[in-house]
């Protein structure tokens, strides 16, 4: 049955094109990940701190690659979007930033990051999650994005705060960790919005507050 209204995001952005590189200030880019990042993925993972908010767990560097792997397909197939943040310079891995469940009838998607241990307090993840959001609504079309997170990250609500996700509410025991169900923080940010368009201070004070251990 045909649609009525067309997609927002066309298919062909992923699956008819190569995955590009994105510039993030003069030191990082976003890049497509490499088989030969796969130690550094299985190292970032056996950080603590990626361990608690993150269900997956890498147990050699082959399963890292079996991940790389994946991630390559899922761009292909217009599924999920996942980049490796890195030195422009040296090749070194910093993170990785992704887009996922993708809905692009309706030009809908979530967002997620991580930054390696080494490379944390340097203002990273809203800088790369700055430039991820600026090119998923100028270049790919997306009208939504929603990024979650557990109610006692506070690192991560800062990120999503300063990045112009906006708070929008909690989610109930709606994601499982290693210690059992998380409340979780639903921000988001529309194609149109400016950073500073956030819930009010005070509102975010509270949920920052609540998030606290």
């Amino acid at each position: 049955m045909p649609r009525s209204i067309p997609a927002v995001v066309a298919a062909d952005v992923f699956t008819k094109t190569v995955q590009p590189v994105i510039p993030v200030g003069e030191d990082l880019v976003l890049r497509p990940w490499l088989r030969r990042d796969a130690p550094e993925v299985y190292t970032a993972f056996q950080d603590p701190a990626i361990q608690r908010w993150h269900t997956r767990t890498a147990e050699s560097v082959d399963e890292a690659g079996e991940w790389i792997g994946a991630w390559a397909r899922a761009w292909s197939a217009g599924v999920d979007a996942n980049w490796a943040v890195a030195d422009s310079r040296t090749g070194r891995i910093a993170g990785r930033v992704a887009i996922s469940d993708m809905v692009l009838s309706h030009g809908l998607a979530m967002v997620s990051y991580w930054v390696t241990p080494a490379m944390r307090g340097r203002g990273i993840a809203p800088l790369a999650l700055g430039a991820l959001t600026e090119w998923a609504f100028t270049e790919a079309g997306f009208h939504r994005l929603e990024l979650r997170h557990s109610i006692h990250n506070s690192q991560s609500c800062r990120v999503a705060v300063k990045s112009g996700f906006a708070l929008e509410g909690i989610s109930r025991s709606a994601a499982m960790h290693i210690d059992g169900w998380h409340d979780m923080h639903l921000h988001a940010r529309v194609h149109g919005d400016q950073p500073a368009e956030t819930l009010p201070i005070a509102l975010v004070s509270r949920a920052r507050h609540r998030a606290e251990p």
